[in-house]
């Protein structure tokens, strides 16, 4: 008679302490870089850190650098960026590119260290509730205060940043619970009562989308940043070319639905193009894909599209009928649901659809008649859109670029031909001045073989350049275009559009006249950056062709622009989008629609 064999006696968890917990964590989950800046708070972490060999960590120059880095990183990959600060300012510093990824639905994981438990609430030196102060503006903030805690907490943490809408999760960890040791027990599975994103959506609501977009006349897709979040892109291409619908795509998604496709009218909104914003406008069908009807894209709600019957698909339930009530509102992820559509939609489109001719005719004239452009400036100063347009031809589409926040931002958006989701990073919800150069950097990591371009504005440039020496230091080989018009170019835009020119502390003087204060050339040369001045049209080439073939440092070309150009078209904030405004130089056949 044979006894079964006794199953072998399972070995003792290991030993760790709550900063080799954190370590073990990371590696767990396949991080392989992070960001951050030493303190305090989280030395106990950092020494478990430089001992081994699996996570790069780099080290930035200030602590949003390290947020808009692993923005950058987690933007250009869909992976989880991970940033790292210590208690008090370290921590606090981190709050506008926290603020920056809950807008922009970025998955991200900040990890903070935080004073000795029995301190807190003392008022103890560098102490502040981070937590608390988050709480708004991520998905979820843990307080570790014990070493076992630490692997369930770690798990959660990037499940929930990664799953359902993506976003910032906070871990802040007390300097006693990153010291003090426990068993590091790995859990099995993830246990969160009440955290159960949606992502398949109810067959009954996809069947009514498929029979509205089968019966309308004037359909019109609406892909917001949630196709890119959900790598939706391929799925929404092949839902375009099955229904023949035009498609418009946010400044979140530009580049989830390919530039040159002839279905693409373009980016809607306050700066968008006027195919795209009076397509939008006159439609009688809006499906919008993982896009939440922001102010920038809507006008004034109230009379925005007001024909149209709105298919609304977000896997996030609260932004359903947040501004436009939906018709069909949809919960679930949008590369799902679009699955189900597509089929849905060939299933009962066989016996016919309605005509979309006289659309198409509507939209054709408006891109005819209404082509992007600009006007050449007349001060002797380069134009800005003709700097970036030559940007984008040169390097191409397999290229990230990461953009600031004002004109250049907008004109980067217009003037660059995005293919590829993921190639245009950009802070859209927050609009964060400073986000362009950390976050170049952060793609650059997460991406070596691509060519990077951070594409800046003087004032942007300014509040985040010293992340130059975190590049120089750490060959990471960004290209940093300063589009230098020597102001707050939208800020100033505005002045001169609603505030009779009244050019109130806009001006920086970066550039123009005889001051020129910082140098950029002298700066960039300090940071250990190949450094150029671009002030003629035929150097605006050369330039670039010398950025593209630099690759054993950062490199940044400061191009002196005209501070008069300004970023057409426009829709004036708080007006309807039927009075999108279009500059007459463009087009002197242009008449208010």
């Amino acid at each position: 008679m044979t006894h079964p064999r006794p199953a072998p006696p399972k070995s003792a968890p290991k030993v760790l302490t709550g900063s080799g917990a954190i370590l073990k964590s990371l590696e767990l989950l396949g991080v392989k870089d992070v960001f951050g800046l030493p303190g305090g708070a989280i030395i106990p972490f950092y020494d478990e850190l430089m001992q081994q060999d699996t996570i790069r960590h780099i080290l930035v120059r200030h602590e949003q650098g390290a947020g808009h880095a692993a923005e950058g990183y987690a933007s250009s990959t869909g992976k989880v960026g991970v940033a790292l600060a210590t208690s008090g300012p370290g921590a606090t510093n981190l709050v506008t590119a926290i603020a920056d990824a809950f807008m922009d639905s970025v998955p991200m994981v900040a990890i903070t260290g935080q004073v000795f438990s029995h301190l807190m609430g003392t008022d103890a030196f560098q102490e502040a509730d981070i937590s608390g102060i988050t709480m708004p503006i991520t998905k979820h903030s843990f307080l570790v205060t014990r070493p076992e805690d630490v692997p369930r907490v770690m798990q959660e943490a990037f499940h929930i940043a990664s799953t359902g809408r993506p976003g910032p999760v906070l871990v802040d960890v007390t300097k006693d619970a990153q010291q003090n040791s426990a068993p590091f027990v790995w859990p099995e599975r993830i246990e969160l009562p009440g955290y159960r994103p949606v992502t398949k959506a109810h067959g009954k609501q996809i069947v009514a989308a498929a029979e509205l977009l089968i019966a309308a006349e004037r359909p019109i897709l609406y892909v917001g940043g949630g196709t890119v979040r959900s790598r939706a892109s391929e799925e929404v291409l092949r839902l375009a070319e099955l229904s023949g619908a035009p498609v418009v795509t946010t400044l979140m998604a530009r580049g989830a639905f390919p530039d040159s496709h002839k279905q693409h009218l373009g980016m809607p909104g306050m700066h968008g193009t006027v195919p795209a914003v009076l397509g939008l406008q006159e439609s009688d069908l809006i499906i919008s894909l993982g896009a939440r009807f922001d102010d920038r894209v809507t006008g004034k709600v109230s009379e925005f599209a007001p024909a149209a019957k709105i298919v609304h698909i977000d896997i996030d339930p609260a932004e359903i009928s947040k501004i436009r009530t939906a018709d069909v509102p949809i919960v679930g992820d949008v590369r799902a649901v679009v699955n189900d559509l597509i089929e849905a939609y060939a299933e009962r489109s066989e016996a016919g659809t309605a005509s979309q001719e006289a659309w198409w005719q509507r939209l054709d004239e408006l891109r005819e008649r209404f082509p992007l452009g600009y006007t050449p400036t007349s001060d002797g100063l380069l134009s800005p859109e003709h700097v970036i347009e030559r940007i984008g031809a040169l390097t191409g589409p397999e290229a990230i670029y990461a953009a600031g926040v004002g004109q250049h931002q907008m004109w980067a958006a217009q003037f660059i031909k995005y293919e590829r989701p993921n190639s245009f990073l950009n802070s859209g919800g927050a609009g964060t001045m400073g986000y362009a150069v950390p976050a170049a950097m952060g793609a650059k990591v997460a991406e070596p073989e691509r060519t990077v371009w951070a594409i800046d504005g003087d004032g942007c440039f300014q509040m985040t350049n010293q992340e130059l020496a975190t590049a120089t230091l750490n060959n990471i080989p960004i290209k940093v275009a300063i589009i230098n018009n020597s102001s707050l170019g939208m800020v100033r835009q505005w002045q001169n559009l609603f505030y009779d020119g009244r050019y109130s502390f806009t001006d920086l003087e970066t550039g123009h006249g005889q001051k020129m204060v910082p140098d950029f050339v002298k700066l960039g040369e300090s940071y250990g950056a190949l450094s150029i001045r671009v002030t003629k049209e035929e150097e605006v080439d050369p330039a670039i062709e010398l950025a593209l073939k630099t690759n054993d440092r950062p490199v940044v070309i400061d191009f002196i622009v005209s501070a008069d150009s300004m970023v057409w078209p426009m829709v004036p904030q708080g007006v309807s989008n039927s009075f999108v405004q279009y500059a007459k130089d463009h087009s002197p056949e242009w008449e208010e629609e």
